[in-house]
């Protein structure tokens, strides 16, 4: 029986597949359109793993969940294997060809973010077999959105338990094949000032928009004695968007300064707003009130991780990404080092477990934004190099046996497969 999907015919198969193709994975995974709904590409994973006899379950808002357990299961770490299915809008179509530099890319949505490092997961998760600990594969249906999906899975979100309780993290999105240890956290939130509205030409009222000048000087001093982090460096709060008073005659009874704030750890959120609150009332005249919020969301702000860049999962993949690199005849500076990412993600949810960000592709190069833009793309030699390198420090981490061969049971040729990854081994 022949299906369809995103426009592809898939052949029957007859027999469980012995390798998978991350690219062939990757061409179907942009194919397919993930931006208002997840639900073929949850369709596309979910028959992915069962074509090699993996079952999942579909858990916690959409998220697939699936396992593999050695069989001394506490004898090693548990490790967990994670990533998102959906888009940012609007979707932009697949494309195979080839960059400036002559390199062969895939482009399209989710090229890189994060369809390329989720075809490296998945490829690695179905060729593991974990001599100890264990594995699991946590794919997250909107973390492009409110992340919903991640902090009922991680027991983040009210009434929930933590469904993966896991050791160690590898986190799927763009980082050019290095190990990122650590990014900034993300806040809103929004300073109300709150005065005594009167008419102009009365010397009477309270201003809360003229308060406003003594409140962004608080939140541009707010960080003066702010220590970097070893790794993030400084904080920084910035005022976005200000609105105050309604006619031109009066006295502004009201004014709202919004503030995007980029943390460091040990911060959370609450402690920042707290803070700020504490040095905005120091800050205006007594007559104005002050009250500073968060934004309300249904699930929590992302706030800063940071993992020891001597860890041994940062170790075990910068190893592997260099030696994954060498093998696909990438350039010697492309990949394998420790350093921040640079965006906010749903690694967040899983701190303080130690995390690492991981994969193909780029947020932004020399030209311009890459992940998120009309030119996404990704270069199928990382995709390629990062299932090896998932592949390898699986290996690394818990003595997993995957397969035939130094790549084990990822596949690395034949990559113009139509059949969304699977591989018989006789092509």
């Amino acid at each position: 029986m022949s299906r369809e999907r995103g426009g592809d015919a898939r052949p029957a198969e007859s027999a469980t597949p012995t390798r998978f193709d991350p690219v062939s994975f990757l061409e179907a995974a942009v194919r397919t359109p993930s931006h208002e709904s997840v639900d073929e590409m949850r369709e596309l994973v979910v028959d992915a793993l069962d074509r090699f006899d993996i079952d999942s379950e579909v858990v916690a808002g959409g998220c697939v969940v699936a396992d593999k357990a050695s069989a001394d299961p506490d004898a090693g770490p548990h490790l967990v294997l994670n990533t998102h299915l959906d888009t940012v809008t609007p979707h932009v179509p697949f494309e195979r060809g080839t960059a400036a530099d002559g390199s062969d890319v895939v482009r399209g949505r989710g090229a890189c973010d994060a369809k390329g490092p989720l075809a490296a997961l998945v490829a690695g998760f179905i060729a593991a077999e974990p001599k100890r600990g264990r594995l699991t594969l946590a794919l997250t249906p909107d973390e492009e959105a409110l992340s919903l999906g991640a902090a009922a899975l991680t027991g983040r979100s009210p009434g929930a338990e933590d469904r993966l309780n896991g050791d160690l993290f590898l986190v799927g999105e763009p980082t050019g094949l290095d190990a990122c240890t650590a990014a900034k956290g993300r806040f809103q939130g929004t300073v109300e000032l709150s005065g005594v509205a009167a008419h102009a030409a009365e010397f009477a009222g309270a201003n809360a928009v003229a308060a406003a000048e003594d409140a962004l000087a608080a939140i541009r001093t707010f960080d003066d004695d702010a220590a970097a982090h070893p790794q993030l460096g400084p904080p920084k709060l910035t005022p976005t968007v200000i609105d105050g008073g309604d006619a031109t005659n009066q006295v502004p009874a009201d004014c709202a300064i919004t503030v995007d704030r980029r943390s460091v750890p040990p911060e959370t959120a609450e402690g920042f707003r707290s803070a700020l609150a504490d040095a905005v009332r120091a800050a205006v005249p007594d007559d104005v009130g002050v009250d500073v919020a968060l934004t309300d969301r249904e699930s929590p702000f992302f706030e800063a991780f940071s993992t020891d860049p001597d860890h041994e999962l940062v170790g075990a993949v910068t190893s592997a990404a260099r030696v994954a690199g060498e093998s696909m005849g990438l350039p010697t500076d492309r990949g394998g080092s420790a350093r921040p990412f640079g965006a906010a993600t749903e690694a967040s949810y899983f701190a303080p477990a130690p995390t690492v960000v991981f994969g193909p592709g780029d947020l932004a190069d020399e030209t311009g934004a890459v992940a998120h833009a009309e030119r996404e793309y990704v270069r199928v030699r990382e995709v390629e190099a990062a299932a090896m390198t998932v592949d390898r420090t699986l290996r690394a981490v818990l003595g997993s046996e995957s397969g035939n061969g130094e790549s084990g049971g990822v596949e690395t040729v034949g990559a113009g497969s139509d059949d969304a990854g699977s591989s018989d081994g006789e092509r």
